[in-house]
């Protein structure tokens, strides 16, 4: 696992293999921020990493200044491996959460300007996902969620969708509040 941009940018991560992930490629989350740096301030936002896994996209956020990211998921292990990573890299904008996210999304307070879920790609509540964190109102008015998911599941029956960007067998889709 590389972090690609920012301030540790060609920084290897190396995450245990028994972990229960499947980490966004390298040249998908290229595409990914290459896309969100012509559209979001990075370095002004509050982000929500759901579905955490490796960190991977929470430790890119943190690279490229994000004032905060909460990384949220159910397995111990991939929080523990995001916790000891920042910390021997002295990130301290990365707070971990353990919880399974689908009850996360139904409790959380908080709002965020840039929310990445990125659920096993098998979640039966997957065409539901964005709408569901959009009505609990997670996203500030004038944020962006993106969605990734496998490419043969269509993901625009949102009223808040707005493009999908296909890499291979992943997708990413983006939501807004306002057009």
């Amino acid at each position: 696992m590389r972090i690609i941009g920012g301030k540790y940018g060609g920084l290897r991560l190396s995450p245990p293999a028994n972990l229960p992930v499947r980490p966004t490629t390298d040249i998908a989350k290229e595409a990914l921020f290459n896309i969100l740096d012509n559209r979001i301030e990075l370095d002004e936002c509050d982000c929500l990493d759901l579905f955490a896994g490796t960190g991977n996209i929470s430790f890119e956020l943190a690279s490229r200044g994000a004032r905060t990211v909460e990384a949220v998921d159910i397995h111990f292990k991939c929080l523990q491996f995001i916790k000891e990573a920042a910390k021997k890299l002295n990130i301290e904008v990365i707070d971990t959460r353990k919880a399974d996210v689908l009850k996360y999304i139904g409790t959380c307070k908080n709002q965020y300007d840039f929310i990445f879920a990125d659920p096993p790609y098998d979640l039966p509540a997957l065409p539901q996902l964005a709408n569901l964190i959009l009505e609990k109102s997670l996203l500030k008015p004038s944020g962006t969620l993106v969605v990734e998911h496998p490419s043969v599941r269509k993901m625009d029956e949102s009223p808040f969708y707005v493009e999908t960007r296909k890499y291979g067998y992943s997708s990413f889709s983006f939501y807004k509040l306002e057009s």
